[in-house]
């Protein structure tokens, strides 16, 4: 029995309220390894690879689209030249790291010949496993070969609104053939989950079942997933390392302690275009000293995507291009020294639960508290120097782990720090009772402690300049990671 089954097992026993999470993890101190420490070592090896080479090959290629049409036939499919030793000499002339490869993007066609009802490389007009071509070549070029895997499926209709049970399955399956067939894979790079444009969310199609079918199969495999623009920025929500589309505009806060990725083009999109073996690519000089450099300062590494032509080969701005940067950079070492950081991986407890406040300032509810809205938060009335929110639950409800996020930046509430106190506390036997207190928090605060039960959990909020407020109130209960 291994910790997760070990906590589950007491769970069900009713037994859990009494341990604290040190006591859970108990199971696995025989092994030498504390609970978080291997997630960390792992966040920590990925970052020393500082630069990778995104490879964006799919039915997109052929089409001169971003997104590739569901409804094309596989046979449309053939880069009949494919070379990935020519992949991997270019990421080792460039100085890089590892590399990625979009085993599967939007349109649900799969580069691996697998056995489940999607459309694959053995349908199409190049009937060979390039997902095996591309971890052979990288490997035996000294790379780690990581894999991109889109959850949004239009080709098997696995869409918002429309995610059952079976398509969650071939998902599993899916996954279950990357990470058995392939060797060791460092990080899966997930997209089309729970953002704003496939609106696939993670209670359709559930985060934690997916990563403990991950961490199943390879405990070290990192789990990352492209939501940075649907959570805060200094804090790890569902992901292992925070993905940063820069093509797309968002931006690496700044001095951030996070595990992070920034990924970017080098030629103008991510699939092949005609135009693009005579189109001037991003600089050498900007890529290295305006990117990369800076962004492995701030725990971030740097991938950038090079697209293969339609016969599955670089063309020669882009060979030229990545040997001139890596004329002027080199891996320098190890990376700055991560700090172990609390992820969130289960729902908010809290979300759409009856809540209450001290005030309801200018129709400001307490709701907005636990909405799982970034963008909106309560505020205490003006004048008013403390405040407090709560959560009410008709049982009582484990967690061992709270969210609290202050509404900087947000409306009128301004930039500025409000909150110099902070205490979160829970009801029983009409007294309150402090489960964690600290003074002017950062504006994501996480901290979990020892396993707490409740009906009521209230937030008290104090401040010395004005009235204080909260974006985001959350309660989780985490399972201890190992």
């Amino acid at each position: 029995m291994n910790r997760r089954e070990f906590a589950r097992a007491i769970a069900g026993a009713g037994l859990l309220a009494g341990l604290s999470a040190r006591s859970i993890a108990w199971a696995a101190v025989a092994s030498g390894v504390a609970p978080g420490d291997r997630l960390l070592r792992a966040q920590q090896a990925f970052l020393d690879l500082r630069f990778g080479m995104f490879i964006h090959l799919n039915m997109a290629t052929y089409q001169q689209r971003e997104w590739g049409d569901p409804k094309a036939s596989p046979a449309m499919f053939n880069p009949r030249h494919l070379d990935a030793g020519q992949w991997a000499r270019a990421a080792r002339s460039a100085n890089m790291g590892y590399g990625c490869l979009t085993t599967k993007h939007h349109d649900g066609f799969c580069l691996w010949p697998t056995k489940t009802r999607s459309a694959n490389v053995m349908q199409s007009g190049y009937r060979h496993d390039i997902v095996r071509l591309y971890v052979d070549a990288f490997r035996k070029a000294g790379l780690k070969p990581c894999l991109y895997f889109s959850m949004l499926d239009l080709r098997d209709d696995i869409r918002a609104g429309v995610v059952t049970r079976e398509g969650i399955d071939l998902i599993k399956a899916q996954l279950t053939e990357l990470l058995t067939q392939y060797g060791p894979i460092p990080a899966l790079i997930f997209d089309g989950w729970n953002a704003s444009w496939s609106r696939i969310g993670y209670d359709q199609l559930p985060y934690r079942e997916i990563r403990d079918l991950v961490k199943s199969l390879q405990p070290d495999c990192l789990v990352a997933d492209h939501n940075a623009g649907r959570y805060p920025g200094p804090a790890l929500y569902y992901t292992d390392i925070k993905q940063y589309e820069q093509h797309a505009g968002q931006k690496i806060p700044a001095g951030s302690a996070i595990p992070s990725q920034s990924g970017t083009t080098l030629q103008s999109d991510w699939f092949w275009k005609t135009d693009y073996p005579g189109q001037a690519l991003r600089p050498a000089a900007q890529i290295v000293d305006e990117w990369l450099r800076p962004f492995n300062d701030n725990h971030c590494n740097l991938i950038l995507n090079c697209a293969p032509n339609r016969d599955g080969l670089f063309d020669a701005n882009v060979l030229a291009r990545l040997a001139e940067i890596g004329k002027l950079w080199s891996n320098p070492g190890p990376a700055p020294t991560l700090s172990k950081a609390i992820t969130i991986t289960t729902d908010n407890l809290a979300r759409g639960k009856p809540s209450f406040a001290s005030s309801t300032a200018d129709a400001s509810g307490p709701d907005l508290a636990f909405d799982d809205n970034f963008g909106t938060y309560w505020q205490a009335d003006a004048g008013q120097r403390d405040g407090w929110v709560e959560a009410r639950f008709a049982m009582p409800v484990a967690f061992n782990t709270v969210s609290i996020i202050e509404p900087r930046h947000i409306e009128d509430y301004g930039d500025a720090a409000r909150i110099s106190h902070y205490r979160v506390q829970y009801e029983s036997g009409g007294t309150w009772i402090d489960v964690v207190t600290g003074d002017e928090p950062a504006s994501i605060e996480l901290r979990q402690f020892p396993i707490m039960r409740a009906n009521r959990v209230r937030l008290q909020l104090d401040s010395r300049t004005a009235s204080p407020g909260v974006s985001e109130f959350g309660l989780y209960l985490e399972p201890v990671e190992g």
